[in-house]
């Protein structure tokens, strides 16, 4: 489930967008509000998830959703979903992941992509590759799709379809990407990791630097939907820690965008080692990681769900209002859930009396599952701040 960070996270497969969008915008990007500091105010719209759908042809392992092939009932119609499109223009112009299940099975997808993008909301989406083929990969760029998501969770077949649970999943998504390719569509590769495939990280990178991606984001695990039967294979806080730290040196050496996703650890770990090294974080040294916090639920993301249930993310399973009976932007505005999360002095435990609070957050649905609390520390966090 992504989430921003100038880049692109949708994450197809009931995995929903942590921190999305295609291409970058910097500070001072039409719609990004920022405060002296860099850092984006705090009820800034600047990314939503919206689960067009629940159904899929796909049954990965991990998924928020455990989605299937459905059917599934009171799903968004086309007028319910362009009004919705229009509820969203209205309170800003930010990115807007069609995400799923699996998007591409909406017989109307690129109608309401046609919408979204004449309305000025930067369309981007997040199938998991299998039903992309070159007509609709044109149907995508001519709809105005910016960038498309496809997960790859492994380099080998074997790998990536005992992940996501369907034979030949691993080659429709490399049919899809060869599809995105021959139209000129950008495409970014997302990657969960686990225990089964945390040693394949540096293999996965080169892969995607071969096959022309422009991005690479990694998902950490948030143990919900069918994730939460696989719980034994979440990597550890220390693990945790050496993969973010793995990242940050990664950064200085590829030309892909990097993005660690359902981690926000990084953005503590980035300042670290700034810091070790004699560096100011600033936009001009390190870009938009700099301008950006980890968790993004409900103060510059949302999500929406396939009946319309408004979240802080597609983890985070609490429901602050729904658009079939309110309106997008009083939720966003007035909801209780929303406001207690954009004052990050309100976490609970270390997180809350944490020196990178407001540039972490730490994961608020990780918290929510381990405790039942959304504002609770973070389960998987190994920093102490009391020891700094």
């Amino acid at each position: 489930m992504t989430h921003f960070s100038g880049h692109f996270s949708g994450h197809s497969d009931g995995h929903p967008a942590g921190h999305p969008g295609p291409g970058a915008a910097g500070p001072g990007s039409a719609g990004y509000g920022h405060h002296a500091d860099g850092m984006p105010s705090s009820s800034e719209l600047r990314l939503v998830a919206w689960e067009t759908t629940r159904n899929c042809n796909l049954s990965c392992v991990h998924c928020r959703a455990s989605a299937t092939c459905g059917p599934y009932t009171g799903e968004l119609d086309t007028q319910a979903s362009f009004r919705l499109l229009d509820q969203i223009a209205e309170v800003g112009r930010p990115i807007v992941i069609l995400t799923g299940g699996e998007p591409l099975l909406r017989e109307d997808i690129f109608e309401i992509t046609r919408y979204g993008t004449r309305l000025g909301l930067r369309m981007v989406m997040a199938p998991n590759g299998t039903l992309v083929t070159p007509e609709v990969a044109t149907g995508m760029k001519e709809s105005g799709i910016q960038r498309i998501s496809v997960s790859i969770d492994g380099v080998t077949a074997e790998q990536h379809d005992r992940f996501r649970g369907v034979d030949g999943a691993f080659a429709g998504a490399m049919n899809g990407i060869d599809a995105a390719k021959q139209a000129g569509l950008e495409f970014q590769i997302n990657t969960t990791i686990t225990r089964l495939n945390r040693d394949q990280i540096p293999d996965i990178l080169t892969f995607a630097e071969e096959i022309g991606a422009v991005a690479l984001h990694i998902f950490l695990l948030v143990p919900t939907g069918r994730g939460k039967y696989i719980i034994d294979q979440a990597i550890s806080a220390q693990e945790y820690e050496d993969t973010l730290n793995w990242f940050y040196d990664r950064k200085k050496q590829t030309p892909l965008q990097l993005k660690a996703t359902c981690a926000p650890h990084y953005y503590r770990i980035l300042r670290q080692r700034a810091r070790g090294e004699g560096e100011k974080v600033t936009f001009q040294t390190h870009g938009l990681d700099a301008v950006t916090r980890g968790c993004l639920g409900g103060t510059g993301f949302c999500f929406v769900s396939h009946r319309g249930v408004v979240q802080p993310c597609g983890f985070l399973d609490l429901d602050c209002g729904n658009v079939t009976q309110s309106s997008f932007a009083d939720i966003w505005r007035d909801s209780e859930i929303f406001n207690k999360l954009r004052n990050a002095d309100n976490y609970d435990g270390k997180c809350g009396i944490c020196q990178y609070r407001k540039v972490c957050g730490g994961c608020r649905a990780r918290a929510y599952e381990a405790t039942g609390d959304y504002l609770a520390e973070e389960p998987l966090c190994s920093y102490d701040p009391r020891q700094g």
